[in-house]
């Protein structure tokens, strides 16, 4: 069963992708209706490999803390450990949530989707 957060954040997404003409943000609405056992998860040195200084980073999945991440990002994903999370800030990163994303990035323009 979907939570009624989870619920909302499509609803918020889909309104978004018609709004601003951005298919990234339904194709993220997508993968978050999608059941809890098809969503991956992803370590922090993968990420690391895949993203470079200063990159918006969206992950449908769970961020797990594996590894090092050496650079500054900005991340949304649908969850993330608590290593994983305090890497990210110590490192200068952050970690945002679906409205501020699509608030700084109306059209998607620059946001990298992993996964």
């Amino acid at each position: 069963m979907t939570s009624q957060v989870v619920i909302h954040m499509a609803k918020d997404l889909k309104k978004a992708s018609a709004k601003n003409d951005a298919a990234i943000w339904g194709k993220l609405a997508e993968y978050a209706l999608k059941p809890s056992i098809a969503r991956r998860d992803l370590n922090l040195n993968r990420i690391d490999q895949l993203t470079k200084e200063n990159d918006i980073v969206v992950f449908p999945g769970k961020v797990l803390g594996t590894g090092n991440i050496s650079h500054k990002i900005t991340l949304f994903s649908f969850s993330i450990s608590s290593s994983a999370a305090a890497k990210i800030v110590e490192k200068g990163g952050k970690l945002i949530t679906h409205s501020d994303l699509i608030e700084q990035n109306p059209t998607g323009k620059g946001v990298v989707l992993l996964g």
